[in-house]
């Protein structure tokens, strides 16, 4: 709600996401982030925007100027309370997607190691006379030599990833 009321409003008072930015003393990206509800200003800021755009704060958050509210503050707080924690409960979540992307890279990088190294190389035993069996056990090897050299990496880094990415309680 906020998000899209901020991008009418601004496009309606013909300023760019650049000039609202140098407005209220923040950058470029940080105005593209509110307008795609990927972050919120603070009250402050969320004060300053309704001064920059000559526009009520309760018109940037949505609600229709049919009767005023004596507590104001308190109603864009708790509007501001409720899209903070939408954003946490989205950050939480892709939070947890990638953790157990981390989990499940590490995993299938660790079965792949133990199948190549329950099979011993098996392309050493092959008849590479045979043209086609050639390349291929040329191929598995290639394929071997890089995995060898890149799994320990791959387990490290995503180890630690699902060590950072852990739900902290």
């Amino acid at each position: 709600m906020l998000s899209e009321n901020l991008k009418i409003i601004r496009k309606s008072k013909g300023l760019s996401q650049e000039e609202l930015a140098v407005k209220l003393n923040v950058v470029r990206q940080t105005v593209s982030k509110w307008e795609q509800g990927l972050s919120v200003p603070d009250a402050d800021l969320l004060i300053s925007i309704s001064e920059a755009l000559e526009t009520p704060v309760s018109i940037l958050l949505g609600e229709n100027i049919t009767e005023q509210r004596a507590d104001d503050l308190k109603a864009i707080s708790e509007k501001l309370e409720v899209i903070n924690l939408q954003l946490s409960q989205r950050k939480q979540a892709k939070r947890k997607t990638l953790h157990w992307f981390f989990i499940t890279v590490c995993l299938i990088t660790l079965i792949i190691a133990c199948c190549l190294t329950a099979l011993k190389s098996p392309y050493l035993n092959w008849n590479f006379n045979d043209p086609e069996i050639a390349v291929a056990g040329t191929a598995f090897h290639a394929f071997e030599f890089i995995f060898f050299r890149v799994a320990p990496f791959a387990v490290v880094c995503t180890t630690v990833g699902a060590v950072l990415t852990r739900n902290k309680q």
